[in-house]
């Protein structure tokens, strides 16, 4: 197997709870789960520092869903239990691909994830372990995205990858319109006034406030990872400046 240069040091990876669906309705497609570890623990022992934030929108989504008689706070606090249940199926699969690992959670649970502490966390990366982070903030109306972003900008990750179903930030949605326009990068400001899916307000502006770059990819090709690792130039770049201009 072919070792790969990398061009990050520390890098936080976002993924959707929705990812690890597969071609299930919900819940978590052991194939996708294992395919994921896999190509975690490849970039792993390339040396990278990995941390990862991931969602709970394949057991519960709380933030959009409060027509079923759940309040909003409820329900988001529901969404966290479910990025823990996550966060749990994501350790043992890469424990089981030889990597060691620490969840910690924003909530106290202790008896399943460590509390989220800044300073531990960090010695956790520089000892080699990857970094699971559940339960999102903590606090409710607040996404996972934002969660990434957050915990990106405390550990002083060179960067977010962001794992998605579509190759990049597009101007429409890509799955429901076949001219839609793929950038291959995109400023901070043109994605707020644009409106922009690449990951909600919130978390845009944290970024763009620390100057913390976002690249967008489809997580669902076999290799796209370890290439973007490697600095191959895959998916959509999210940072201050950017000079592609959208054409026809």
């Amino acid at each position: 197997m072919k070792t790969i240069k990398p061009k990050y040091k520390r890098i936080l990876i976002k993924v959707s709870g929705e990812a690890l669906m597969g071609e299930k309705d919900f819940g978590i497609d052991p194939k996708v789960l294992s395919r994921f570890a896999n190509e975690i623990a490849e970039i792993h022992r390339t040396g990278v520092e990995i941390g990862i934030v991931i969602g709970g929108g394949n057991i519960y989504r709380g933030v959009e869903n409060s027509s079923d008689g759940v309040d909003k706070v409820t329900g988001d606090q529901m969404g966290m239990l479910a990025t823990i249940i996550n966060g749990l199926a994501l350790q043992s699969a890469l424990e089981h691909c030889g990597v060691f690992t620490r969840l910690m959670s924003s909530i106290k649970m202790e008896e399943m994830a460590e509390p989220f502490i800044r300073r531990r966390a960090i010695r956790h990366l520089e000892k080699g372990r990857v970094v699971i982070f559940g339960a999102g903030t903590g606090n409710p109306y607040f996404t996972t995205d934002s969660a990434a972003a957050l915990r990106a900008v405390e550990i002083h990750a060179d960067v977010i990858i962001k794992g998605t179903r579509v190759e990049g930030v597009y101007d429409c949605d890509p799955e429901k319109y076949k001219n839609a326009f793929k950038f291959d990068e995109i400023s901070y400001k043109d994605v707020l006034e644009k409106d922009l899916k690449a990951m909600d307000l919130t978390a845009i502006t944290l970024c763009k406030e620390n100057e913390m770059p976002i690249i967008v990819f489809n997580m669902n090709s076999a290799g796209n990872l370890k290439r973007l690792i490697a600095g191959e130039k895959i998916g959509t770049i999210v940072r201050s400046r950017s000079n592609q201009k959208k054409q026809r």
